[in-house]
């Protein structure tokens, strides 16, 4: 862990990496300035440049909430299970990728018909979730696009292991853009001065506030129902192809998009994690790769100065942008084809998921020993991006 800590900040970043872009680390002081933050900023190993806050940030916050700080995918998170397989052929695997595309739609794409879930029936009265609502029955159960994905894995504890990466979908993004444009005008009527006017804030004395963290809430529930449709559809997948009876396998599903109010050093404190992973003494975690890479289940080991989280993934090296300019298509399908990965690179514009893109996942794992311990370690066999 580094320290930085000078008069131009109010309380001092406490980073687990020393590669950090400039660009973040810029952001994670604007962050050390703001006048209700608690004790410390804490920036991941895989910590990049984000909307106002870095990606792979943890901020703890007295009665205040940064819709920023969460960000706009409120809910993203993983969920994995374990199988009771032990091996699957390369052209099994294909099957089931076939199978999947047909269950879950990808990217833009929605369901034909409405899903069902018992949370549409106690929706907050709050106008944007009632606004999204009906459009919501649509996305329920389909993956997204960007670093979204669905992956098929080995682990070290010799099963198969299924693995998804989604979030709130559309919800997230209209709660995360209506209460920031609130926080905003709030901040401005107040004459209130910020490092950067992305952090604006809201102030749990006002009722915005607490509507945000309702609506929040009801995204969390929404994007973990996404997970769970998903998994299902999975399910059915393998059973068309043979494999049925996965009902006692384990099964975890974890958030990294949010905020939650939890005692740290004696303090009841809003913990906003961006792109950051709960990691409690003994709470079982999820910690992905790259299409190219191995992806980990952890175990929390309660640090104090990291607020007891971890981080969420490999991180991104370079933007997507700058990802389709830069990397050889080549070399980046070369290296997948000879892990004997099923990826998802066809052409150029997928670049932007390419593993070239992302740092070295072993290398942030390393750099937070202190904050997990490794429980399995699982290799990618075939992988659908969003």
């Amino acid at each position: 862990m580094q320290i930085i800590n000078d008069a131009a900040l109010r309380v001092p970043i406490k980073m687990w990496l020393d590669d950090i872009e400039e660009g973040a680390l810029d952001q994670a002081r604007d962050l050390a300035k703001l006048p209700f933050v608690f004790s410390h900023i804490v920036l991941m190993p895989d910590s990049h440049q984000g909307y106002g806050m870095p990606i792979g940030g943890v901020l703890a916050a007295e009665d205040t909430v940064i819709p920023n700080a969460v960000g706009v995918d409120i809910g993203c998170g993983m969920k994995a299970l374990k199988t009771n397989l032990t091996t699957m052929a390369s052209k099994e695997l294909i099957k089931l990728m076939d199978e999947i595309k047909k269950r879950i739609p990808l990217g833009f794409k929605h369901h034909k018909t409405k899903q069902k879930w018992e949370g549409f029936e106690r929706f907050p009265d709050i106008p944007v979730i009632k606004q999204q609502l009906d459009s919501a029955k649509y996305q329920i159960g389909t993956l997204g696009g960007g670093n979204h994905f669905i992956e098929i894995q080995k682990g070290s504890d010799g099963y198969i292991w299924i693995m998804i990466h989604s979030g709130s979908r559309n919800f997230g993004l209209q709660i995360a853009q209506k209460y920031n444009a609130i926080a905003k005008q709030i901040c401005q009527s107040k004459n209130i001065s910020l490092p950067n006017r992305d952090l604006a804030f809201l102030s749990f004395d006002t009722e915005e506030a607490n509507e945000y963290m309702d609506a929040m809430n009801y995204a969390l529930e929404f994007a973990r129902e996404n997970r769970s449709i998903m998994m299902r559809k999975i399910i059915e997948s393998f059973s068309d192809i043979g494999y049925e009876d996965f009902d006692d396998c384990e099964v975890y599903d974890i958030h990294h998009n949010y905020a939650a109010m939890e005692s740290h050093f004696g303090r009841d404190l809003i913990i906003h994690r961006k792109g950051a992973t709960s990691a409690k003494n003994g709470q079982i975690g999820i910690i992905p790769g790259s299409q190219g890479t191995k992806s980990y289940i952890v175990k929390g080991k309660g640090n104090k100065d990291s607020f007891m989280s971890c981080s969420h993934g490999a991180g991104r090296k370079m933007g997507r942008k700058r990802a389709i300019r830069e990397l050889n298509i080549q070399d980046e399908t070369r290296r997948l084809d000879e892990l004997g990965i099923i990826h998802s690179i066809k052409n150029k514009s997928d670049l932007d998921e390419a593993p070239g893109a992302y740092k070295d996942i072993d290398t942030v794992m390393e750099n937070q020993k202190d904050l997990v311990e490794i429980e399995v370690e699982l290799s990618p066999l075939a992988v659908i991006k969003g």
